[in-house]
């Protein structure tokens, strides 16, 4: 009875540590010579199986100089390709199931980028805008920028969506380096507990 009983309370533990929200805080180079930063806070009750995805990606640290390789004004900013070929082509088989849509795509938001049903790997992008015309088409916010929108807006956009996404899988950033130097990219991503409690 009291294996039984203990064995409760691990699962009921381990649901209550995997619903917590939680924060990350990202630094970044926006331009040569000029940094930045932004915080993202989770809310797994938005999107249990983003929200997982996304904390294992910033604990393995694969996003380290990662580029903002697709930044479109008006409409959203997308990164996620690991910057060593071998890498990407390991994580863009690690697939993940679709969250049901129930935070819509406003301002501020980060949702995963997917190429199709059950195809959410590692790329990610934050709305600079009020998209909510993405929410019907099944892309689930998973969390929301709480500070740094500022630095989120300034991130370098005159490449638009000229990389090819190709050829950063193949090359990974010696591509990016080469063809578009301009880039801002991922410093680093570190991982915060529990978040206080907030309006949401």
């Amino acid at each position: 009875m009291r294996g039984v009983l203990l064995a409760l309370l691990l699962i009921v533990a381990a649901s209550g540590s995997a619903s917590e929200s939680y924060r990350v805080d990202f630094e970044v180079t926006l331009s040569k010579g000029k940094k930045g930063s932004f915080t993202v806070e989770v809310y797994p009750e938005w999107a249990p199986l983003g929200a997982e995805r996304f904390k294992e990606i910033i604990e393995v640290g694969i996003w380290k100089a990662a580029r903002f390789f697709r930044v479109v004004s008006g409409f959203m900013v997308q990164w996620g390709i690991p910057g060593k070929p071998s890498v990407a082509a390991e994580w863009r088989e690690k697939k993940i199931r679709d969250d049901p849509v129930v935070k819509s795509n406003e301002r501020g938001t980060i949702t995963f980028a997917t190429s199709g049903k059950d195809s959410r790997t590692t790329q990610v992008f934050i709305n600079f805008v009020d998209n909510k015309n993405l929410d019907g088409m099944g892309f689930a916010p998973f969390g929301k920028v709480v500070s740094g929108m500022d630095t989120v807006d300034a991130i370098y956009a005159g490449h638009g969506e000229t990389p090819d996404q190709g050829q950063i899988q193949s090359h990974g950033n010696g591509y990016l380096k080469k063809t578009f130097p301009r880039l801002s990219y991922i410093n680093s991503a570190t991982l915060f507990g529990s978040a206080p409690k907030e309006e949401v």
